[in-house]
């Protein structure tokens, strides 16, 4: 067959997600990818860890230890983990969302962690003490959880996180369960709708809003963040654009149930820490954060941990100014007390 050209995109870079084709195969493309990140962006299809350093300084893994990373997402955490695991040690890596994890277990296959270092499992991570007792581990040194939705997830316009590229407004982190934000949308209430924006995303218009969004149907994320900045005409276009990220975030949690599964791992948590275990979350915004912090002190009160950070980690000036996604991060941390047992990874009732 004859030689086919790559068609042609219009203007000097592609606007369109599928269009990119360098920056989607980094391996190949190297020094466009490099030039991406110069730029402070974050290519397309990709992730750029964040609080690489301060995460490792508190879960401190050494050599021959088990750790659990509760968010695969990109794999770049379980990358760092797993170099300083070994020899001998362990990694488990829990991802919910069957077309990302797939990707993550190539990439760490091929820096050579085989079965014997790695093993990836599509779980979400409340079901974290049924996993470590079905791989028979008592219980894990490090446990990593990172909240944040991944770069590809926002960037994958089928995958309806955002209004970067208008795509069908889904939100759902496994597209296999569950309904997507469209329909979730359509069915609830105002009164419902108010409550969730405020309790998920902080939202301070969020009256107004819900009565504006509630009951009705919209098929895609331009037309949700339109009928969103139609609702707050008062509002400059920075503010209405806050607005639109607000509601997006809000919708996120509320389809994947996000507040329900941390709270139920934040519950089982120390009991899936061998003694002297560490924990490191990753937080995004208020809500987890506030869930995070009270259970961590709550542990700590109750002797199941025997130190937790007194203040929330931030990613350094230079980190921030270098990933614009690192700013509204927050690290809290968390060790186990060296005397509690872990002869079960089940909370008490």
């Amino acid at each position: 067959m004859p030689h086919r050209r790559r068609p042609r995109y219009s203007g000097k870079n592609p606007r369109r997600f599928e269009d990119k084709y360098k920056e989607l195969n980094p391996e190949r493309y190297a020094e466009t990818v490099a030039k991406v990140l110069a730029s402070g962006k974050t290519p397309a299809g990709t992730h750029r860890s964040i609080m690489v350093a301060e995460i490792l300084e508190q879960l401190a893994p050494k050599p021959g230890e088990v750790a659990v990373d509760c968010t695969l997402g990109y794999g770049g955490h379980a990358r760092e983990l797993l170099a300083r695991l070994q020899p001998g040690g362990r990694l488990l890596g829990l991802d919910a969302d069957p077309i990302e994890l797939p990707k993550a277990t190539a990439r760490l296959r091929a820096l050579g962690f085989g079965p014997d270092t790695f093993s990836p499992h599509r779980s979400n991570f409340a079901g974290l003490p049924k996993l470590l007792a079905g791989a028979g581990v008592a219980g894990a040194d490090c446990i990593l959880a990172d909240l944040g939705v991944s770069s590809m997830q926002l960037d994958e316009p089928r995958r309806g996180f955002s209004v970067k590229n208008n795509g069908p407004l889904d939100m759902r982190m496994n597209p296999q369960l569950g309904q997507p934000a469209s329909a979730f949308l359509e069915k609830i209430k105002p009164a419902a709708l108010a409550a969730l924006l405020t309790e998920n995303a902080d939202e301070p218009a969020a009256a107004v809003l819900s009565t504006a969004l509630a009951g009705h149907s919209y098929a895609t994320t331009l037309a949700l963040a339109t009928a969103i900045r139609a609702a707050l005409p008062r509002l400059d276009a920075e503010a209405q654009d806050l607005a639109v990220r607000r509601v997006f975030q809000a919708l996120r949690i509320a389809v994947n149930d996000e507040f329900s599964a941390l709270d139920m791992f934040l519950r089982h948590l120390p009991f899936c820490l061998n003694p002297g275990g560490r924990a490191a979350i990753l937080t995004f915004h208020s809500g987890e954060d506030r869930r995070v912090e009270h259970a961590f002190a709550a542990g700590r009160a109750a002797g199941l941990y025997a130190e937790i950070a007194t203040e929330a980690v931030r990613a350094s000036a230079f980190e921030r100014r270098d990933n614009p996604r690192s700013k509204c991060a927050k690290l809290r941390w968390a060790r186990k007390s060296a005397a509690q047992a872990a002869d079960s990874t089940e909370a008490p009732p």
